[in-house]
């Protein structure tokens, strides 16, 4: 298959990109590089930087090339940034999906696999499947959904094959160290941890002690990465056979995991031990979220094959042997 992939340049776009070229499909990357890495793309896809804001710019590429499918991860994900400033989500989120889907629409592309987020379930009771209420609690989610729903739309007027993908937290990296999260600044739980354990913090906040969970602490289902871009591959192809023409499913693991129990973990992993600082819960959090994943493995036969300390284990590889990311200044 001949594939787009927006957003490849991110944490999971390259990851999966990597997949996709390994499973010999062939896959063009595009991506404004605002917040993914021209170093994570691996070098045996092509590689275009461009934004989806930019109309023209997407139509030029999807009328040059013969793409099968698209897999859709270009998008802004900080939920707190999005609350600050949420004409930029929508902006980005859903305009710049919509750009997208002119393009495809215009070049005959019907199959796209969307990256959403396990965040349209808010605080609601886990665990979520598929058919749980939707509760919005950021203008990141919201953006989320309402691209979710503008494609049940094509999917139904203009004859695209849809899949949504509602994922809960990706985490961990490439076993050999080669691919991570590379965020700056950086706000998620995991390599957070992992950073102070490694002496790149001072001390590691720990939001809110007092939640309704069994350690007082947020409890949150972490999917390694490499489970995830191999669920994007096969999700991707089951557009090729189904007759469904929108389909969703939740990617997780289907335990949660509490935030004390990342933090020892990676104590464990580490041999370090470092200060831990509590902080009240910060507004907007949940006390948990983790997946009913029946759907997707009833389906399509796919459930998450890595553990919680290949997570780990992986990460703080990563972190070790990068301790700046995918540095802008690296060649």
């Amino acid at each position: 298959m001949n594939v787009l992939v927006t957003g490849g340049a991110g944490f999971i776009g390259s990851v999966t990109v990597k997949k996709l070229l390994e499973e010999g499909h062939s896959v063009t990357v595009f991506d404004a590089l605002e917040n993914g890495h021209r170093q994570a793309v691996d070098n045996r896809a092509k590689f275009v930087q461009g934004d989806l804001r930019d109309l023209a710019a997407i139509v030029s590429l999807t009328e040059s090339s013969a793409f099968d499918a698209v897999i859709h991860f270009a998008g802004y994900i900080e939920s707190g940034e999005s609350m600050a400033n949420p004409l930029k989500f929508f902006e980005n989120n859903v305009a710049g999906g919509i750009n997208l889907l002119k393009a495809l629409d215009k070049s005959g592309v019907r199959r796209i696999v969307f990256s959403s987020t396990a965040g349209v379930y808010g605080d609601g009771e886990p665990p979520f499947s598929e058919l749980s209420p939707i509760k919005i609690t950021s203008y990141y989610s919201q953006s989320k959904y309402f691209f979710e729903e503008i494609l049940r739309s094509v999917s139904s007027s203009n004859g695209f094959k849809v899949a949504v993908l509602r994922y809960f937290n990706a985490a961990g990296a490439l076993a050999d160290g080669s691919l991570g999260e590379s965020h700056n600044p950086e706000t998620h739980l995991i390599p957070l941890v992992i950073q102070t354990a490694l002496g790149r913090r001072g001390e590691l906040k720990l939001y809110g002690t007092d939640y309704p969970t069994h350690d007082g602490t947020a409890v949150r289902d972490y999917i390694h990465v490499e489970d995830l871009a191999e669920a994007h591959s096969l999700v991707l192809k089951s557009l090729e056979n189904t007759d469904s023409c929108f389909l969703v499913f939740n990617l997780g693991t289907g335990r949660g995991v509490s935030n004390r129990e990342i933090i020892d973990l990676v104590k464990e992993v580490s041999g370090a031990d470092f200060k831990v600082k509590e902080a009240p819960r910060r507004a907007g959090d949940w006390p948990a979220s983790f997946a009913d994943v029946s759907k997707v493995e009833r389906e399509l036969g796919w459930r998450a094959k890595r553990g919680l300390k290949e997570i780990v284990e992986s990460a703080y590889l990563w972190h070790r042997t990068h301790p700046y990311g995918f540095s802008r200044d690296e060649i």
